[in-house]
């Protein structure tokens, strides 16, 4: 009986929230322009794609960027931290002074704030991940200088 009246509950809850479904937004694939990552933050082909933005409620952004072969970006650092959520292909990530390492689809990459870094394609094979990043006023990321090819495949 405890059951039944819980599901009763639960249903007449649901049936109460249609304004919750009515804001509900939808940015659909393809809405969201594609573009090359800059030359300044980026080395080789790099196509950055926005999921979202921030918002009065969220305060990260995402977005889905693809790595060529031998592609990277420079040293940077978060203020909040970055999540990285590989989807495709393999990769390299590396701390300043610390060992690069290998990623691969289904790895979640945490990034504490600070903490000086690069992630990108290994030399042979693409990547894409999604990268979500927290805002502090109202910047999520500081750039820093080019990743070397030296640093990118040591000998």
């Amino acid at each position: 009986m405890k059951t039944f009246a819980a599901t009763a509950v639960t249903l007449a809850l649901l049936g109460a929230m249609p304004a919750l479904a009515e804001s509900t937004i939808i940015s659909p694939n393809g809405s969201r322009p594609n573009a090359p990552g800059a030359a300044d933050t980026f080395t080789g082909s790099v196509v950055v794609e926005p999921l979202y933005a921030p918002n009065d409620t969220t305060g990260n952004s995402g977005g889905h960027v693809t790595f060529a072969p031998g592609a990277r970006s420079a040293w940077h650092t978060h203020p909040a931290g970055q999540v990285l959520i590989v989807t495709d292909g393999t990769g390299w990530v590396q701390e300043d002074g610390g060992e690069r390492r290998e990623i691969k689809p289904g790895d979640v990459v945490w990034t504490p704030p600070g903490v000086k870094h690069w992630h990108g394609a290994t030399s042979t094979t693409g990547m894409r991940h999604i990268a979500i990043t927290n805002m502090v006023d109202g910047r999520n990321v500081d750039w820093m200088e080019h990743v070397t090819d030296d640093q990118y495949n040591p000998r």
